[in-house]
């Protein structure tokens, strides 16, 4: 009777030991992604974020869809665009698929409160991450896209949030040690948002500072250790008033000067930063008003600083029209991403 019981126990031994070193392990095929020294690396080797904002919208439409993912990949591949930043999880496995054979990575943003599909507030975010954990396309998870902003949605607390943040991260790591937990914070975090979320391993900033970010990569170097990256950067290719050279309307001369001056710090600093996510692939134009027409207008947090007008119109920030074709701005971002440095 010992010996059965003792056989049985360590059986069970054995198979708890077993699910918990399979809950930790990575399959053959994918990769180990960690933050070290400022850098991001994908197995041990610095990887330099050259992304874009993607949510593909179709005209006339108002919800995301990947129609056209096989052109717009095959797009991203010439402006050697290695990264791309999604605000809702792609549960499309096909999807992942073909983003991983495109040689591309995802950063997967997961919301605070999306009425229980993939949200920090109902924990199925996690449901999510031990799907797609191993899967060849994930670089790391992303959480909250500049909630700082929004402090209204944390019954009047900010602090609320960042509570939530450490504690998501944290659970992040159990389950998925091989990718790193970003946060994407609208602005510089200051001191105390960092010493009250120790356990995001990096952070993204969505940055608009007219046509110059330099400053930001200098403040961060000071406050922090840790790896940066720009999640959102650029502006728009319509123009509310004249400013100089640009003219009033649709503009991408200005857009594309803009772009190449902020790109043109960020490689720079590239010492301090591990990349940027340029906003965005293509205009949406559901934003500001029918989504079957492009319309002037609409509003962003903290916009003051989108040039050369101050004025974010929300359907115009595509690199790409809405019908893939190319502007001035994707030109000036393909040479950039293509450089060998």
């Amino acid at each position: 009777m010992k010996l059965k019981l003792t056989y049985i126990f360590t059986i069970t031994l054995l198979t708890i030991t077993l699910c918990f070193l399979y809950s930790f392990s990575v399959s053959e095929d994918a990769d180990v992604v960690s933050v070290k020294d400022r850098q991001l690396l994908i197995n041990k080797t610095a990887y330099f974020i050259k992304g874009i904002c993607y949510n593909p919208v179709e005209k006339g439409h108002t919800e995301r869809s990947f129609t056209n993912i096989d052109i717009d990949l095959d797009i991203m591949k010439e402006a050697g665009i290695n990264t791309i930043r999604v605000y809702l999880p792609i549960e499309e496995i096909s999807v992942l698929d073909k983003i991983a054979d495109a040689g591309i990575k995802v950063i997967t943003s997961f919301g605070y409160n999306q009425g229980g599909q993939n949200d920090i507030l109902s924990g199925s975010y996690l449901d999510y991450i031990n799907k797609f954990k191993n899967h060849k396309a994930i670089l790391l998870w992303e959480l909250g896209n500049e909630y700082n902003y929004h402090p209204e949605w944390f019954d009047g607390d900010i602090k609320n949030w960042y509570s939530s943040l450490q504690s998501a991260a944290r659970t992040i790591h159990h389950h998925d040690p091989y990718h790193p937990v970003a946060s994407a914070h609208g602005e510089l975090p200051d001191g105390d948002v960092l010493a009250a979320t120790t356990n995001v391993d990096l952070w993204g900033m969505n940055v608009y500072r007219w046509d110059n970010p330099e400053n930001i990569f200098k403040q961060w170097s000071a406050l922090s250790d840790k790896p940066m990256y720009l999640s959102e950067a650029g502006s728009d290719s319509y123009m509310t008033v004249a400013n100089h050279e640009f003219s009033k309307g649709e503009n991408e001369k200005a857009q594309a000067h803009s772009l190449n001056n902020i790109l043109d710090d960020v490689f720079e600093y590239r010492s301090i930063n591990s990349g940027v996510l340029v906003f965005s692939f293509t205009d949406e134009l559901w934003k500001a008003g029918n989504p079957n027409i492009q319309d002037v207008g609409g509003w962003a947090p903290a916009s003051s600083g989108v040039p050369y007008d101050g004025t974010a119109n929300e359907e115009y920030w595509g690199i790409l029209g809405v019908d893939r074709d190319k502007k001035e701005a994707f030109y000036v971002l393909k040479e950039f991403y293509n450089k060998k440095n």
